[in-house]
């Protein structure tokens, strides 16, 4: 049996953070939508351009950006394609310039499993925060790799927030690596929680303003395989 949706609700109101299991999180979005293409959105990560913003130098990260925009009752539109930017404040690593990433392929853009994910964390983002009138929505697929010696860092930039309202990291698969745990801090840096996304459809949702988040490190298992965490992430800020 798939989890009320109301649970989450209520858990987001009292914490500022959940963690859906992958079972639950499948089963919300077959009933927002298809997930028919979900094969094709899957392999996409393995066309994913190298992040060359590292402000360390690091090398162990690839993705596409996308941003959309949706109303209180339109549907999510694509905008065009334009950089990712965060303040210092909020990342002081790679924060206080535009960052342009390769963008999403139309075909995944555009598809059924996105398409998907966005109409059903539009629809609690709705309930969460229905005063809001407009939303600027932006969409990152990561692949973080991790090779013998060299550490994959989902968070280089350490416990962080986003300067968004509302963020959903949803797992789609690990190859070969361990760790990878994330953790939920309050503002004052007091853990709150941690869980491990460790199987597809896994996800986490997080309201930026109240509480912080990080992702510790991952290793490979068996060194002399391919090694990676691809997730998706999808924000909303209020505009």
């Amino acid at each position: 049996m798939i989890q009320p949706v109301a649970a989450l609700d209520t858990a987001l109101a009292e914490r500022g953070f959940m963690f859906v299991d992958g079972a639950d999180m499948r089963g919300w979005l077959e009933q927002a939508g298809s997930l028919a293409d979900w094969a094709a959105f899957e392999a996409s990560w393995n066309d994913l351009h190298l992040d060359q913003h590292m402000a360390d130098g690091g090398r162990d990260r690839r993705r596409r950006h996308a941003v959309f925009a949706c109303g209180r009752t339109d549907a999510p539109v694509r905008q065009p394609h334009q950089p990712h930017w965060q303040s210092l404040d909020y990342n002081p690593l790679n924060g206080g310039m535009a960052r342009w990433f390769e963008p999403i392929d139309d075909i995944i853009a555009d598809g059924d499993s996105l398409q998907t994910v966005l109409r059903w964390f539009r629809a609690r983002v709705m309930c969460w925060a229905p005063q809001v009138d407009v939303w600027h929505i932006e969409v990152h697929q990561f692949r973080i790799e991790a090779a013998s010696g060299r550490p994959g860092r989902p968070t280089p930039e350490g416990t962080h927030r986003d300067g968004v309202d509302f963020v959903l990291v949803l797992m789609i698969r690990r190859r070969n690596i361990e760790r990878g745990t994330t953790t939920i801090h309050a503002l004052d840096g007091q853990e709150l929680g941690s869980f491990t996304l460790a199987q597809p459809f896994d996800a986490a949702l997080v309201e930026d303003a109240r509480v912080l988040h990080g992702v510790t490190a991952v290793e490979p298992v068996d060194p002399a395989q391919p090694a990676f965490r691809d997730v998706l992430v999808v924000t909303f800020r209020r505009v």
